[in-house]
């Protein structure tokens, strides 16, 4: 299946790694591919690196990627990234494939909108694949077999709070 998760709002990566974890819990192989997020100590790094078959790799820098002017180290990064994704769903390393922030990527112009479709398209039908991002591209409502939409309701960064370690990141 093709899972895809969503919205302006909080969490998506949440419940990706959430289903991950739920996947290693019953035996599973599991691999995070993160787009544009890289040398941040995020914690859920720090969680799974004692868990057994779910590993999580970042290509990105520490900065943000600038929508209108990618840094040629962004592309070149989100390139290595689709790489890695195409070889592990081609050779079925891994049972669940999350393409964390993957439809950003595309979004910024930093992968091909048609290479992910064709990924899609032509991938082993036994890996399970999950997309997560703001901007979904219209077309990849077509291939997926599950689209959660997470909607901001309302949000602490608007009070002012800043991210919160162990919250946040």
């Amino acid at each position: 299946m093709i899972q895809i998760y969503t919205g302006n709002g909080k969490g998506k990566t949440t419940a990706a790694l959430g289903l991950g974890l739920r996947a290693v819990g019953h035996g599973l192989k599991v691999i995070v591919i993160q787009f544009m997020k890289g040398r941040i100590n995020y914690g859920e790094l720090e969680a799974v690196k004692n868990l057994p078959n779910f590993t999580i790799e970042q290509y990105g820098r520490p900065d943000f990627v600038n929508p209108e002017k990618p840094d040629k180290e962004d592309i070149e990064l989100a390139q290595k990234a689709f790489e890695r994704a195409k070889k592990v769903i081609q050779h079925r390393e891994y049972d669940l494939v999350i393409l964390d922030e993957i439809n950003v990527a595309v979004s910024f112009g930093l992968i091909s909108k048609s290479e992910v479709l064709k990924l899609l398209k032509n991938a082993h039908k036994e890996v399970e694949i999950v997309l997560t991002g703001r901007y979904m591209p219209v077309e990849f409502a077509e291939v997926a077999d599950l689209i959660s939409e997470i909607n901001e309701v309302k949000h602490y960064f608007q009070a002012g709070t800043p991210a919160r370690k162990g919250f946040d990141y």
